[in-house]
């Protein structure tokens, strides 16, 4: 072999030596490409404890990811005290009920007691008691973040916190709603939409949806006042536009049925009520440009009217009378109409009985109580924002004179009317349309203020709160020297 022929078979076993792995390579590689564009592919998503069955990544519109969090323990314990207010306006949601324990009809000389009081982010939402837990959605406006807050009845210690991300500019507040109860399902609906379901005892997320991503609500011009209806094992809500209402599984999330709609027909600030009529069970709701009736069992729109649209804002819920009578009241010069459910099966409307004007009655805020045959609640046309007793008619039987509440709270317990102004005065009302009587009054904070939040009462325990704090006082008998 001469040194040419010797040093080409060098050169050939050096190429061979880097080539051969090469070529190697690229047809695995070439195999792996075809069996990537042959084979479906699922997504791997990484398992995050305790979220399972929940989105792992939502956005609300300003780039920030909302993923619920797992829950920070605190230091408190739940009271022993038996009582329950698992919602908006109580047991009933109507904003009346009966006390476990004697109510003081006059308070001591400095005031009921002020058992315990706690900071709050900006806002209007109100509390749910349960279990002696005291349940209320705040915000956290160093976190940015919608946050679930579990107290104690006995002294308001923190039983466990719970949270998501979520940008929400203060306009008036923050938070609007009330939590709802039912055994060991606490739901929420947040100021952006943000539907979620939490366990009471422990404060984990147990399912999380989005109305606005899933079901094209939008979030109205002053954040979400709807509360959540709880009802036996179904939740309801009320997204708006083209999904009008739909209903869910309480324990899993899961959607049983909803109701398409009309776009223009939006999310209020108003919640969603259960009425019974005619042997039949139906939801209502006053959306932004009219009122609907769906059927409680299908989800099938029943009705539609438009005979009350509030204005500029709709913040009270419909009011259930006797004999498929009902309520509607609205501010802004909304007034209010006093309706009726007639017809039958499925051929039922919603007639207007008597409109009653805005000078007459007419509610920002709060939604009236009605109690006993006649409605309590306050009004707000200028120069004339009082407290009244009025027929469902609209008659006026009495008002609060030079006492001015506006948009303050109210309800109804053993007949005692309890009521805030929006200066953090706490008066004590007989409920009683002969005339307006006051008990006592009690002014809780010296600096209050935007005190709009709905109360709540349990075992002679009266949870009031202003735009940041939330204070727990005693009205009992026994806790006022009776």
């Amino acid at each position: 072999m001469n040194d040419v022929t010797q040093s080409w078979l060098e050169r050939l076993v050096s190429w061979a030596e880097i080539a051969v792995p090469v070529l190697t390579g690229c047809m695995g590689l070439g195999a792996l490409l075809l069996w990537v564009s042959t084979v479906p592919v699922e997504d791997v998503v990484a398992r995050v404890p305790g979220l399972d069955g929940r989105p792992a990544q939502l956005d609300d519109g300003s780039g920030v990811s909302v993923l619920p969090q797992e829950p920070v323990v605190g230091t408190g314990t739940p009271a022993d005290i038996e009582g329950e207010w698992p919602g908006f306006r109580g047991p009933n949601r109507d904003g009346v009920a009966t006390s476990s324990v004697p109510l003081a009809r006059k308070w001591l000389p400095t005031g009921p007691p002020v058992l315990w009081q706690v900071t709050l982010g900006p806002g209007h939402a109100g509390p749910a008691v349960s279990q002696g837990r005291v349940l209320i959605l705040d915000y956290d406006v160093q976190a940015r973040a919608d946050t679930l807050r579990c107290l104690s009845l006995a002294d308001g210690q923190e039983i466990w916190r719970n949270s998501y991300p979520v940008d929400v500019p203060e306009n008036h507040g923050s938070s609007r709603t009330v939590p709802a109860i039912a055994g060991n399902y606490v739901v929420t609906m947040g100021p952006k939409c943000h539907l979620a379901c939490w366990e009471l005892e422990t404060g984990r997320c147990v399912w999380f949806i989005d109305l606005v991503h899933r079901y094209g609500a939008e979030v109205p011009p002053w954040y979400t006042g709807q509360c959540p209806l709880v009802d036996g094992d179904t939740v309801i809500v009320a997204p708006g536009g083209e999904n009008l209402m739909v209903a869910l599984d309480l324990a899993t999330g899961s959607e049983l049925w909803r109701t398409p709609g009309l776009p223009e027909w939006k999310m209020s600030h108003a919640s969603v009520v259960p009425v019974e009529f005619g042997g039949r069970k139906m939801y209502i709701y006053p959306t932004t440009a009219g009122i609907v009736g769906v059927d409680a069992a299908s989800g099938k729109l029943l009705w539609s009217s438009t005979d009350f649209v509030g204005k500029m804002a709709t913040c009270p819920s419909p009011v259930v009378l006797p004999e498929g009578m009902l309520f509607f009241t609205g501010g802004y010069g909304a007034g209010s109409v006093l309706a009726r459910l007639t017809g039958q099966g499925d051929q039922l409307r919603l007639e207007a009985v008597r409109r009653i004007s805005p000078r007459e009655y007419g509610s920002e805020h709060q939604t009236p109580v009605f109690y006993e045959g006649f409605l309590y609640g306050s009004r707000c046309p200028p120069g004339a924002q009082q407290l009244v007793c009025i027929t469902p008619e609209g008659k006026i039987l009495w008002t609060s004179g030079a006492d001015r509440f506006v948009r303050g709270p109210y309800l109804i317990v053993d007949g005692l009317l309890y009521a805030v102004d929006e200066s953090g005065v706490l008066f004590l009302i007989e409920a009683t349309p002969e005339a307006y009587r006051v008990l006592d009054r009690f002014k809780i904070w010296p600096d209050a203020h935007d005190a709009w939040g709905p109360m709540a009462l349990v075992a002679g325990r009266l949870l009031v709160r202003d735009l940041t704090r939330l204070v727990c006082l005693d009205v009992s008998a026994a806790g006022n020297g009776g």
